[in-house]
């Protein structure tokens, strides 16, 4: 399975894309990167840089699935509503290239990554560079971040998968 990962945010929308073939529990690192939004552009403008970049990469990279990051309850309203919009772009750029959407919480994927579901920044980044095999943890952070809301898409499917068979014998 192919997991195109995306951390949604209003300077810097990261993504990712990762993979673990039937059968193997080893993560394969296809690529990760970072889409960085000029505060000069017009809203309408940054959410169609982001539509265009996160379709891109979905056409050069073929993943099964999206995976993203669930809304979070933020103290800013005005901050909450930008992040939104740009959730729903790149939700809109799954469905335009067919491809179906999974959500996590910001817990939930801190624990299947880290362990722990109050990691900070640097502890992420630092076990995506060893669960990826990777010689540099990836920067910025957001492209991390993008690459473990990825892998927790690939350990859950993974999970589900094995409860599936157990619960079938």
């Amino acid at each position: 399975m192919r997991v195109m990962g995306i951390d949604c945010g209003t300077e810097y929308t990261g993504f990712g894309v990762a993979e673990q073939t039937h059968g193997n529990r080893d993560l394969i690192y296809l690529t990760c990167g970072a889409i960085k939004l000029s505060k000069r552009d017009s809203l309408p403008a940054r959410l169609a840089h982001i539509f265009e970049s996160l379709c891109a990469v979905a056409r050069t990279y073929q993943p099964d699935v999206v995976a993203i990051e669930e809304v979070f309850y933020s103290v800013n309203a005005k901050s909450a509503l930008k992040l939104g919009q740009v959730r729903g772009v790149a939700m809109l750029s799954a469905a335009t290239c067919g491809l179906p959407v999974a959500e996590y919480s910001p817990l939930s994927i801190k624990s299947a990554v880290v362990g722990y579901g109050r990691a900070d920044k640097a502890q992420v980044q630092y076990m995506i560079k060893h669960l990826l095999n990777l010689r540099e943890a990836p920067e910025p952070p957001d492209a991390a971040d993008a690459l473990a809301i990825a892998i927790c898409h690939l350990h859950t499917s993974a999970t589900k998968a094995r409860q599936s068979v157990v619960a079938a014998h």
